[in-house]
């Protein structure tokens, strides 16, 4: 199952008191950055941010689980957790903060 544009266009929408936020197409679903910094996936209608030390001191009971076979474990956001902006856009500001910044590309 993929997630619906639908969803995603209402994840983004939560988000955007957070500046530099976006999602790009990754392989049928979604990355999800902010300032170029890889935070987290989109995968079937589901938020999967990355573990860092940052998110673990905010949110000490998130769920762990792949985004998908084969991938390590990330903090999953079910849907049902969106509705609440403020308390989404402090994870995912927390998770940015604590990833470092994106490499200079190769020209």
């Amino acid at each position: 199952m993929a997630t619906s544009r639908a969803s995603l266009e209402f994840l983004l929408d939560q988000l955007s008191g957070l500046s530099g936020v976006r999602a790009k197409a990754m392989f049928g679903e979604y990355g999800l950055y902010v300032d170029d910094v890889l935070v987290g996936l989109v995968c079937d209608d589901q938020l999967y941010l990355k573990p860092t030390d940052g998110l673990r001191q905010v949110w000490p009971e998130a769920p762990l689980a792949p985004p998908y076979p084969g991938a390590r474990a990330h903090a999953r956001v079910t849907a049902d957790r969106w509705e609440d902006a403020e308390w989404l856009v402090t994870m995912v500001q927390t998770t940015a903060q604590h990833l470092p910044p994106p490499r200079p590309r190769r020209r």
